[in-house]
């Protein structure tokens, strides 16, 4: 994957986290029902695909993996 690709992805996933993160602590509504969207594992989801993404962005940047992971 190269930076372009990687730094959109990263964007979308930033955004993503940062809006469920709103939904997710918003307070409940009882006259509109239960909430049926899993607003805080989706925030959770999200940063972890960040997280994944900044290392990889590391790496095309010239970050050296360590000897344990494999494909080094």
């Amino acid at each position: 994957m190269d930076l372009t690709t990687t730094l959109i992805l990263l964007a979308v996933a930033l955004a993503a986290t940062v809006f469920t993160g709103w939904r997710g602590a918003r307070p409940p509504d009882p006259w509109k029902g239960p909430r049926m969207v899993p607003w805080r594992f989706l925030m959770v989801g999200a940063a972890a695909l960040a997280l994944l993404l900044l290392v990889h962005l590391a790496t095309l940047f010239g970050a050296d993996r360590p000897p344990w992971v494999p494909g080094a």
